[in-house]
């Protein structure tokens, strides 16, 4: 008999069911599974946009609100960052070439004290996507190397990350470190992670808070189109 072509809402209720699934396996910190899936999403022509959007950061913003409910803990949270990571690899040669912040540099830490870096990965693959230049200097990023970074570099932003709140406070300090250097004029600072913000972004003078990594995304080209508008009226 001949194969009986599917309807377009049943593959979009497959495609659907698929895209949970890698985020249910994600959550889980099931990494083989994981990949299993994210192979047959793409042999299914779903785009690896929508599988980095729908499934990985979906999965991982889940897992952050049961983190703050203390429903998981810091385990489990590393062994889904060791999932996104496999996913991240395979989804990379396959995410569209956006440049919508083509020409932007970034500079991104998680800072001194703490060690987790899953959200900070998952907000340079959304940035990267877009066409930014993302420079990571890892975790536990003491003050002075943001400072060296800058002054090397020569980055539009910097983006610092923190789990814990015990270390979120130390973005202040690097704020500080910033503005001491003669610095804090040449970069905007955004910052993110578990416990930040927006309100503590405004109390240590940060230039922008983004929840997840689409919105720091969002976050950035605000910031970019401001110094443009301000560049354009300077020089006009």
């Amino acid at each position: 008999m001949p194969s009986r072509e599917l309807s377009p809402a049943l593959v979009r209720t497959e495609n659907m069911k698929i895209l949970e699934d890698i985020a249910e396996c994600l959550e889980r910190g099931d990494s083989a599974s994981l990949k299993v899936l994210i192979h047959a999403a793409l042999a299914q022509n779903i785009k690896a946009d929508d599988i980095l959007r729908e499934s990985l950061v979906r999965g991982m913003d889940a897992l952050g609100v049961k983190f703050k409910r203390n429903e998981v803990f810091i385990p489990e949270v590393l062994i889904a960052s060791r999932a996104m990571k496999a996913g991240l690899e395979i989804l990379r040669p396959f995410l569209s070439e956006k440049r919508d912040t083509a020409g932007v540099t970034i500079v991104m830490g998680t800072v001194r004290g703490d060690l987790h870096d899953l959200g900070k990965k998952i907000v340079q693959a959304v940035l990267e996507q877009a066409g930014c230049r993302v420079l990571d200097l890892g975790v536990d990023v003491p003050k002075e190397r943001f400072v060296a970074a800058i002054r090397k570099e020569r980055p539009d932003i910097v983006g610092l990350s923190a789990l814990l709140t015990t270390t979120m406070v130390y973005m202040n300090d690097v704020v500080e470190a910033v503005e001491r250097a003669k610095l804090r004029k040449q970069v905007k600072i955004i910052i993110g992670g578990g416990p930040v913000t927006s309100s503590f972004a405004y109390g240590i003078r940060a230039d922008g808070y983004a929840p997840d990594a689409f919105s720091a995304l969002d976050l950035v080209k605000k910031l970019m189109e401001k110094k443009r508008r301000n560049s354009r009226s300077s020089n006009g």
